[in-house]
């Protein structure tokens, strides 16, 4: 059965999700013959993967297989859906990175399996137990990404050329993780380098290199048009995270509300806020960034400031100005007319998302 870009993101997202479901439900058996032990590991990243996602890194790729001149058919959707893996893999870490108790609205994996050690009252630190449950379910994860697109069906001709796209995706992923973490050790309030953390830590594994991985399985074409559209849809992708970690709706988001101000996070956008501040309202910032326990009353607080300093419209604007930026890369004749449209349509959905 051959799929196309015209009949909508629906219909594809439901191909990717079949495609992933069928595939960790092969790989959940294999864990569960090895033991019983297993059985939760296997429940929890099929509940994880298959329960919710938005899929934008597969659709992303799907676009790009299309536009370099791809037929979409079973196995290029199996090895598109792949990279949806390497996503859980960084999702599942980022909780542990981060400290965070939720994930879309559930226990993180790594509180979901501290709550199963305590449960079943085994010896040990019940908190330990959580956290490297989830380093090795993100590996599990990452390791499974490998296997799925090993095992998609594509030819070997497709694969060689994609390798090294998924090996370089994979890469800046962990280097943007990295400089995510550092930025907060550094308390970094600089535009420049938090944008830089974007670039890498989401916007270019969101979007430009599954443009060109999905170009790499078809033909190798248009990586730079896509690194065109890719690069400052990635940023504005990640903007829009960033205004969503701060004054998203937690029955949306499925995290609690000003999480990324609990977490420290050093956001474009909270950089541009001290760099609008008064010096009462910077120390005041910086005093409550970073604070587990940071009350409600104090995420408004913080929310406030941020609002009139007028840093959330000045993030909003880069959104605007990128997004533009993006659109204009698809003018080239090379991409085809469909893939155009799709991506269009992406831009409208990456950027001016609720959660």
């Amino acid at each position: 059965m051959d799929y196309t870009l015209e009949s909508g993101v629906d219909p594809l997202r439901e191909a990717i999700n079949n495609s992933l479901t069928q595939f960790v439900d092969r790989e959940s058996a294999y864990l569960r013959s090895i033991g019983s032990e297993l059985y939760p590991v296997a429940d929890a990243l099929k509940k994880f993967l298959v329960d919710s996602g938005k899929r934008f890194r597969p659709l992303f790729a799907a676009a790009g297989y299309v536009g370099s001149g791809g037929i979409l058919d079973a196995s290029s959707i199996n090895a598109v859906a792949s990279i949806e893996l390497v996503h859980v893999c960084a999702l599942i870490h980022d909780d542990v990175m981060d400290a965070s108790d939720t994930r879309r609205g559930a226990p993180a994996i790594h509180k979901l399996f501290e709550k199963i050690h305590q449960d079943n009252s085994l010896k040990g630190s019940a908190e330990q137990f959580g956290i490297a449950s989830a380093i090795l379910l993100g590996d599990l994860a990452l390791v499974w990404a490998s296997k799925a697109l090993h095992e998609s069906g594509v030819s070997s001709q497709s694969l060689l050329r994609a390798f090294p796209v998924y090996d370089e995706m994979r890469v800046e992923l962990m280097a943007g993780q990295y400089l995510d973490v550092y930025e907060q050790a550094l308390a970094s309030e600089s535009i420049e380098r938090s944008l830089k953390v974007a670039r890498y830590k989401s916007g270019k594994y969101s979007i430009e290199r599954p443009l060109h991985f999905g170009a790499a399985l078809a033909s190798g074409s248009n990586m730079e048009a896509y690194s065109g559209y890719g690069i400052p849809l990635g940023e504005a992708f990640q903007l829009r995270d960033d205004l969503l970690g701060v004054f998203g709706d937690p029955s949306q988001t499925g995290k609690p509300a000003g999480d990324d101000l609990r977490e420290g996070k050093r956001t474009v956008l909270i950089a541009a806020t001290l760099e609008r501040s008064s010096t009462a309202e910077k120390a005041r910032v910086n005093s409550l960034l970073g604070k587990p326990g940071l009350s409600l009353v104090e995420v408004e607080e913080v929310r406030s400031i941020i609002t009139s300093t007028g840093a959330a419209d000045f993030v909003e604007s880069m959104i605007t100005d990128l997004t533009a930026q993006a659109l204009n890369s698809l003018e080239s004749p090379t991409i085809t007319s469909d893939a155009k449209k799709f991506l269009l349509h992406m831009a409208d959905v990456a950027t001016k998302r609720k959660h």
